[in-house]
């Protein structure tokens, strides 16, 4: 697959930031600053993400990754907890070039709590010695997918569920601590039954492993792959419905912290009567963790 940015970004400037909240492992809510880092397209090249249009072509410059946090940190409030996302490797040395760490970790000074993404296969000595420069607690959020033993070999994540163990058994030696990307309907599970319980198997494979939270993102057919997949009928996409009885029982369960990712989560609606409302409980139970009634529709019969 050869894939090139399809945004022309500033090498110079975070392609997006924003401030969000979000509950911590004892439910307190804490304010949370996320930069989308201006960075080079991720190497694995996985089939379902279409992170890949964000990106710059070639490495990333020493000094472009700490004027990208300074130049969001001017515009952010105070916060708790900072995303430092990149839309690929934050310990590939070509996407943000370990010389940069003492200036990056200067900047992240008054952060309690530094949450950045990275490729299981590429957790190693990069990640202690950006923790050590850092000074405070390191989280680094791996894209797990799913545990489906046929689906995560044909995704191209190029990683095995002992790489991913492997990975968690190392960043918990060294005290860093763990959140984990699932996804609720990857392409080849297209009856929603089974991706919802799959999901579940999957939130407590991460927990098992030592996550502290899980993060469920509904897969899009944002790319060639994806809609080539769902042509031939090895793709549905989720619905709301879906997200919101993954949410229901994994609480159920008595897991905690399992967010739903509702960026861009009007696509997986049919009813914009409803679809508001559906949005805020959503995100509601991510902040709080606690369940309530369902919405109920009139006009699309939803609850």
């Amino acid at each position: 697959m050869l894939r090139k940015p399809k945004f022309s970004l500033d090498p110079l400037i975070p392609y997006h930031f924003l401030h969000e909240q979000e509950p911590n492992e004892q439910g307190k809510v804490q304010e949370v600053n996320t930069i989308f880092l201006s960075s080079r397209t991720c190497i694995f090249q996985c089939i379902f993400c279409d992170l890949w249009k964000h990106t710059i072509e070639g490495n990333v410059q020493p000094g472009a990754i700490p004027q990208q946090i300074q130049y969001a940190l001017l515009r952010l409030p105070a916060a708790q907890v900072i995303k430092l996302y990149n839309n690929g490797n934050f310990f590939d040395r070509y996407a943000v070039p370990p010389v940069d760490y003492p200036q990056i970790a200067r900047l992240l000074t008054t952060y309690e709590r530094v949450i950045v993404e990275n490729h299981p296969a590429l957790c190693g000595p990069l990640c202690v010695e950006f923790q050590q420069q850092i000074g405070s607690q390191l989280e680094i959020a791996m894209g797990l997918e799913t545990i489906h033993p046929q689906v995560l070999p044909r995704l191209n994540k190029r990683f095995t569920l002992s790489v991913f163990q492997k990975a968690a058994h190392f960043l918990r030696e060294h005290e860093i601590d763990i959140r984990v990307f699932i996804l609720l309907n990857p392409p080849f599970i297209t009856d929603p039954d089974q991706s919802i319980h799959w999901a579940l198997k999957s939130i407590d494979f991460a927990f098992t492993q030592g996550a502290t939270c899980c993060t469920i993102i509904p897969v899009r057919a944002t790319t060639f792959e994806m809609q080539d997949l769902q042509r031939r009928g090895l793709y549905v996409p989720a619905t709301i419905d879906m997200l919101e009885e993954v949410q229901e029982k994994a609480l159920a369960e008595g897991f905690r912290r399992v967010f739903i990712d509702t960026w861009d989560v009007e696509n997986v609606s049919t009813c914009p009567h409803c679809f508001v409302e559906r949005k805020h409980r959503l995100e509601r139970i991510n902040l709080y963790q606690q369940l309530e009634p369902r919405i109920h529709c009139v006009h699309c019969q939803s609850q």
